[in-house]
């Protein structure tokens, strides 16, 4: 029974369980379309809004007497939703600051690619290159930033599962100590971390 004296039992579902399914299917869908070209800002608010959604419908799992695998299988689906809305709130991060995300070599070469954009675009006019003056520089600028930004973007998403799976473990252990202390509390004992009071 819920707090309403409705039943709550395998054949029916709690809201907080649907917005979870639904929060992350959005997740996956959105992760998928955001996973082509350069990473906008745009992404870490939609990661921010799905991590709302999860933290405030979809409750961490909580460990029942002979829970089992059902209780580990609950706490991997959470976390790993938890762990690819993280990974959208960084991906435009890890693509424009190179102390989150430092790939050295990639940036040194996507920094040519650049160049050779703005060459291209040069040579795209021809002739016509000398009297373009600043409008050429102005196409040679934006060709140059959307070479790097895609050429950085696609490096961004190849390491994107690793922190994703970084912030899912993180998650993961978070809720599993989280629930330790919860036990220890219903049971009457120390929380975790607190050293249990011996008597006088």
């Amino acid at each position: 029974m819920d707090d309403a004296g409705r039943p709550s039992g395998p054949g029916r579902t709690a809201p907080g369980g649907q917005a979870g399914v639904l929060g992350t299917a959005l997740a996956g869908v959105l992760a998928a379309a955001l996973a082509s070209g350069s990473w906008q800002w745009f992404s870490t608010y939609l990661g921010l809004t799905l991590l709302a959604v999860v933290f405030s419908f979809a409750a961490p799992p909580v460990r029942m007497p002979g829970a089992g695998s059902g209780h580990l299988r609950a706490l991997a689906a959470y976390a790993l939703v938890v762990g690819l809305c993280a990974a959208l709130v960084l991906a435009p991060a890890m693509q424009r600051w190179s102390w989150l995300l430092p790939m050295p070599d990639t940036r040194a070469e996507c920094a040519r690619l650049g160049d050779y954009a703005a060459l291209k675009a040069q040579a795209a006019l021809g002739p016509l290159a000398d009297r373009a003056g600043t409008a050429l520089a102005s196409a040679q600028s934006d060709q140059s930033r959307h070479a790097v930004n895609d050429c950085l973007a696609s490096t961004t998403t190849l390491w994107l599962p690793v922190y994703g799976f970084g912030a899912a473990l993180l998650t993961a252990l978070a809720v599993h100590l989280l629930g330790r202390s919860r036990a220890a509390r219903l049971r009457g004992g120390p929380a975790l971390g607190q050293p249990r009071r011996s008597g006088t």
